[in-house]
């Protein structure tokens, strides 16, 4: 990990990764625990709808607002959100049974996390050289996998058997908790200059600079649309698979266990432990678009329609859902890259373009449940695959558009040229 990082930023990856480990215990069960609770299935859509939308809000909000108040600042503010909201949505509201009440609660909550984590990307961009940004990415969405999909996956798996499913909302306590204070005594504390000398009118205008960007710049505009198809699936089927899978609402086929469904969302993300990595070293070395466009669409498109098919036509074989799982995170953590391609194409106001990328990021966190929210009723789970899946053989397309001045690359690529010659 020392390739082109600093060192001093190493406690913001643990940090990360402990956080989300708090966050993503609810992944793999809390739709169906709605649902046991005598809530509908499109109720429990509806909560993971209204999150994502308050998550996109934050994440518009988090780049320039670490731009001006500093990362470590904004982190913790994000953190401690988190920490209250969860505390008033597990305490007051899943055991008063007042929807509304748990709606409220839950989605508010959805401001933490995407404070904390990307006003740590926001650090990673004004502190890493740029022709090294989609490696020290891939390093954060390795963190960001290994907290909420590996660790948030596999540690409730286990627990919940033991525990119940309510008792493991409050586990999860004790992880965001450490990760809140990894940040606060060991992540460096940063300080920008530019904050000092701005009025009030000035910083508004450059916070509004995230989304005016879309409209300023057309490529901005696309990536934006492209970094929203590319983890629907990822924020959509925790929703829908837990479901689908483990119950027989809207034509589910109750094949296996809630906690087999966990291992096997688990190993989604143990590969894209793995996957960022890679995939975000060959980014650097071999072109961003390209790698996006073949690898990441095309993989998530069949990944995403596997993960139907394969029930309806094998049942229960957990073997063949686990192999879905491996092509599915390949294809999702091929998408590294996209956190980079932003600020490269908006150099002069790098917050702005971060913060225009963190909103599209939040968006997909709301149009993943809201795809399922509104095509469940009507076109059960194998039209909301196939939605995800056509979406994303349209960013194949788009990306032809999306042009990034990668640096780096033209250099390699003339060396490379020059050596065949000789």
């Amino acid at each position: 990990m020392a390739q082109g990082l600093v060192r001093k930023l190493l406690p913001g990856f643990l940090a990360v990764a402990v956080f989300m480990t708090g966050d993503g215990f609810e992944l793999t069960f809390l739709s169906k625990y709605v649902v046991d609770q005598g809530f509908s299935s499109s109720q429990a859509s509806l909560l993971f709808t209204m999150y994502g939308l308050i998550a996109a809000l934050a994440g518009w909000s988090s780049g320039v607002l670490s731009e001006l108040f500093g990362p470590k600042r904004m982190m913790l503010i994000g953190a401690v959100s988190w920490i209250v909201l969860h505390l008033v949505f597990i305490g007051i509201a899943l055991p008063s049974h007042i929807f509304w009440l748990m709606l409220v609660s839950y989605m508010l909550r959805g401001m933490g996390y995407p404070l904390f984590i990307y006003s740590f990307v926001v650090l990673l961009v004004q502190t890493v050289d740029p022709g090294k940004l989609s490696s020290a990415l891939g390093w954060f969405w390795t963190a960001y996998s290994f907290g909420i999909g590996v660790s948030g996956a596999y540690l409730p798996a286990w627990i919940v058997p033991k525990i119940g499913e309510y008792e493991t909302l409050w586990f999860s306590l004790v992880f965001s908790a450490i990760g809140t204070l990894i940040c606060l005594f060991f992540m460096p504390k940063t300080h920008n200059a530019k904050l000092d000398t701005m009025s009030s009118s000035d910083k508004m205008r450059e916070l509004a600079r995230g989304v005016t960007i879309l409209k300023d710049n057309h490529q901005i505009a696309l990536a934006a649309v492209l970094r929203v198809i590319c983890n629907l699936t990822l924020y959509g089927f925790p929703v829908i698979m837990p479901l689908y899978l483990a119950t027989h609402n809207n034509g589910g086929g109750a094949w296996y266990r809630v906690t087999e469904w966990s291992t096997i969302w688990g190993l989604l993300f143990l590969v894209t432990v793995v996957g960022n990595v890679f995939w975000g070293r060959m980014g650097d070395r071999f072109g961003w678009m390209g790698q996006m466009r073949w690898w990441g669409c095309w993989l998530c498109a069949v990944g995403t329609l596997a993960m139907y098919y394969v029930p309806q036509f094998f049942g229960r074989n957990l073997p063949l859902m686990y192999l879905c799982a491996v092509v599915l995170g390949m294809g999702i953590s091929a998408f590294v890259p996209m956190g980079a391609v932003f600020p490269a194409l908006e150099p002069e106001h790098k917050g702005a373009a971060v913060s225009a990328n963190n909103l599209a990021s939040g968006l997909t966190t709301f149009c993943g449940p809201f795809i399922a929210t509104m095509l469940l009723q009507t076109v059960g789970f194998a039209g909301v695959c196939w939605a995800c899946a056509v979406c994303y053989i349209g960013g194949s397309i788009m990306s032809f558009w999306i042009r990034p001045n990668q640096p780096g690359l033209p250099e390699r690529k003339s060396r490379r040229s020059r050596k065949l010659a000789a």
